[in-house]
């Protein structure tokens, strides 16, 4: 379908999506990349790669969405 045959019902529901798409990019990356660092924390006997696998998890899940939703 067109961007000239689209419905304004449509475009809210992208919209839409997008709005719950963005939070559950972040929350996943959190807990992907924080998990991974909590491993390594337990396996390495260490506790600084799991603020680092947050922090990373966040950047790259913003990223991630940027690329997605910026057009």
């Amino acid at each position: 379908m067109s961007a000239q045959e689209r419905r304004p019902e449509e475009d809210g529901r992208d919209f839409a999506d997008a709005m719950w798409s963005v939070p559950s990019y972040l929350l996943a990356g959190m807990a992907v990349y924080g998990g991974l660092g909590w491993l390594l924390d337990r396996w390495l006997d260490m506790s600084a790669f799991f603020p680092i696998g947050v922090v990373l998890g966040v950047v790259l899940a913003g990223y991630l969405a940027y690329r997605k939703f910026s057009r």
